[in-house]
């Protein structure tokens, strides 16, 4: 992804106060808020300390090169092409082919959920799922279980294993009971299929960039809900730039709580101007791979280009 160059910059952040500074790498690139730099959700010193090394490493690294490949598009993020011209969109690189079988998976895929989704009603479920790396902690977990119960709405869930702090993930009283046949959890899902199929409505995501390029191209509105590092900026450009989705916020303990995310999901189920929005930029974005578009363009100019070399 583009913005991770910005990472450049940081170092002399380090020992400031972080709370309300924002950073802008030019006018036109979305702020950055200091509290959401990749290496503040780090406690321990020594990761921080790894974190700045790997950037310095690619720092020392980036001077020998030419150009940087991203996975990514110029109608996504326009100004920070502009900003760096070694920076070369060629993707999303999975637009052209979404509903491909995929390998490499970290858990395994529950494909029955895709039959459960076909039992469902065009554009009515919430499709919950936070990668790899999100662990919450019990009054959070259970705050979204409670969300999504009170949204009254069909919804599939993704909670993989290790996704709570607890060593075994405990639902509220009489939870499963409760939400029955409307609520499907599994541990892990055919992301890119289940986020192509017409069941959908949304996708309440940690915004991880290969999340975030899977909704988008299948055009689905966002329900943010970022973690760490770069998911805040990509939260940015949905919510701000794009206009695809809907950030929550925390409480004053910090925590985002079940009438929160029952109000966003309702206010964005209810405005069809996000789903408008999203269907406008998958038709750009997969435009952008497809023959005569920027991004393959830029493939192919770059294969010619490694020819010449």
């Amino acid at each position: 992804m583009s913005q991770r160059c910005q990472l450049n910059s940081f170092y002399f952040f380090v020992g400031a106060p972080l709370k309300e500074q924002t950073i802008k790498l030019s006018e036109t690139m979305p702020p950055i808020k200091s509290e959401n730099l990749g290496w503040v959700c780090f406690e321990d010193v020594a990761l921080i300390e790894a974190s700045f090394l790997v950037v310095k490493e690619a720092e020392e690294a980036s001077r020998l090169t030419d150009w940087f490949i991203c996975n990514s598009t110029t109608e996504l993020e326009a100004a920070a092409f502009s900003l760096y011209s070694q920076l070369l969109p060629i993707g999303p690189l999975l637009a052209s082919n979404r509903l491909a079988e995929q390998a490499g998976h970290f858990w395994q895929e529950d494909q029955t959920c895709l039959t459960w989704l076909d039992q469902q009603q065009p554009c009515s479920v919430i499709y919950i799922a936070f990668g790899s790396f999100t662990i919450f902690n019990k009054i959070q977990f259970d705050e979204l279980a409670l969300g999504l119960e009170l949204s009254h709405k069909p919804f599939l869930w993704v909670v993989r294993p290790g996704m709570t702090k607890e060593t075994t993930t405990d639902y509220p009283d009489g939870y499963m009971e409760r939400v029955g046949s409307h609520g499907r959890i599994v541990s892990w899902a055919p992301q890119q299929k289940v986020l192509s199929h017409p069941s959908v409505a949304c996708f309440m995501s940690h915004c991880g960039w290969n999340s975030t390029l899977e909704g988008v191209t299948n055009g689905v509105p966002f329900l943010c809900w970022p973690y760490f590092a770069d998911q805040f900026h990509n939260e940015t450009y949905i919510c701000d730039i794009w206009k695809t989705g809907l950030r929550m916020e925390k409480d004053d303990a910090g925590i985002i709580n079940r009438g929160e995310i029952k109000s966003k999901l309702e206010e964005l189920l209810s405005d069809e101007t996000y789903k408008v929005k999203a269907l406008d930029i998958k038709v750009k974005v997969t435009s952008s791979v497809g023959g005569g578009g920027c991004s393959h363009s830029n493939l192919n100019n770059f294969i010619d280009w490694i020819k010449e070399r």
